[in-house]
């Protein structure tokens, strides 16, 4: 079975964010989005992921028909759309992201940082999406990579993830970064050093925050210079940019730092549930009855609290659209030694300057050895006498505009969630 064929699998028995009762985000799009579409200009991104979260795991998107030859057992699957921002899809990408970056785990203290832009910046990042989600990501790593080198004398290694969402999907633009507290020292590379940091410690936060706010705003100074910048509503002119970066400088900007929670491991699972989803889950949608989208969301300033918010449908849909980002845009980036262009040679010689082996290579799993070991669910094999392999057909896709195939008769299992 295929990978698609093993996401649906996989959601069908719980391992994905699928509700069995019609409140999910693709109810949503379908019910109210027809509507939204009509009253606001939506861009080519935003438009190209409603449509595919519209039509995820559905007949549209085409599908298998699996039987068993034995008892004739039947069952029937739609494909997923695999769009990044879809809470229904990827669970298997994540699953395999979560394991490949275990493998890269150092014997070192782990720490937790996050870098937030403050909230004064939303509007001007919503108009500028590409420019200054990069510039966020630049100045972030260069804070990062500087304190290593002054600090510690050597090369960090750290992964960041993009947030930009809050628990109501306002505009939160943000960084988790997973960091390991040492550093490749050494310009030979066959005699490099490591250099560790204390276990409770990494760098002062409030100067990382100072570097960080200087590093940002010296660029968005530099890309305004250049007229590169669309700003909201009115043009802009110098003085009210000037006045604006003013009034930055002088605030204090959010940083968090902290080790991670129950080691790294337990870390990466956390930021696991949102490297490859956007906004919200569908298991917090409570309803989505009468033109109202009422959600459960973390109260941060209430001592985490849970509570119901309700949205008008239109409003709900608005404030999703702030989280689809440009095509191209990559939300998850690693650096210093985790960088894709030397990460294999880099912890190579880390391992070696710890005094540990290097893993033994692990053979890539299949689908279906993932979807065992999420669920326990050999999906090749027949539910219900336990025969295998399954026989697969492949369903073409649909017109979304023509009524799908008949499906099969009352006492067959039918599953739309490939």
């Amino acid at each position: 079975m295929d990978a698609a064929a093993c996401c649906k699998a996989t959601a069908d028995r719980g391992v994905g964010d699928r509700p069995t009762d019609g409140r999910e985000l693709a109810d949503i799009v379908r019910r109210y989005g027809p509507a939204y579409r009509r009253a606001h200009r939506l861009s080519p991104d935003q438009n190209k992921t409603l449509n595919a979260i519209e039509a995820c795991r559905t007949a549209v998107l085409g599908g298998h028909a699996d039987s068993c030859r034995r008892c004739g057992y039947k069952r029937y699957s739609y494909n997923s759309c695999r769009n990044r921002h879809c809470p229904k899809c990827q669970t298997l990408t994540k699953a395999r992201w979560i394991e490949d970056r275990k493998a890269e785990l150092l014997p070192a203290p782990y720490f937790h940082v996050v870098f937030s832009l403050p909230h004064e910046l939303n509007s001007l990042v919503l108009y500028n999406r590409k420019t200054l989600i990069n510039l966020l990501f630049s100045a972030a790593s260069k804070t990062l990579a500087d304190f290593g080198r002054n600090n510690l004398g050597g090369k960090l290694g750290f992964t960041m993830i993009l947030h930009t969402w809050d628990q109501q999907l306002n505009a939160h633009f943000h960084l988790h970064c997973l960091i390991a507290g040492g550093a490749l020292v050494g310009d030979n590379a066959a005699s490099r050093q490591w250099i560790s940091t204390s276990p409770k410690f990494l760098f002062p936060v409030r100067a990382l925050s100072k570097v960080f706010r200087g590093k940002f705003l010296a660029g968005l100074k530099a890309v305004g210079a250049k007229g590169e910048l669309n700003f909201p509503e009115t043009p802009g002119n110098a003085g009210q940019f000037t006045a604006m970066l003013g009034k930055l400088y002088r605030k204090a900007w959010s940083l968090y730092a902290k080790p991670p929670f129950d080691g790294p491991e337990r870390t990466l699972e956390y930021l696991g549930r949102y490297t490859h989803r956007v906004a919200i889950s569908n298991n917090r949608i409570l309803s989505i009855d009468n033109g109202t989208v009422r959600f459960k969301y973390r109260d941060r300033r209430d001592h985490d609290r849970i509570k119901i918010k309700s949205l008008a449908a239109s409003e709900f849909i608005r404030r999703f659209c702030l989280h689809v980002l440009p095509t191209g845009l990559m939300r998850i980036r690693h650096f210093g030694f985790l960088a894709s262009r030397c990460k294999a040679s880099m912890l190579a010689q880390c391992r070696r300057a710890l005094g540990v082996p290097e893993p033994q290579p692990q053979q890539p799993k299949t689908a279906a050895q993932w979807m065992l070991a999420l669920t326990g669910i050999d999906i090749e094999a027949c539910p219900r006498c336990g025969h295998r392999p399954l026989q697969s057909i492949e369903l073409p896709p649909i017109n979304p505009h023509h009524p799908p195939p008949q499906r099969g008769p009352p006492d067959t299992d039918i599953d739309t969630t490939t």
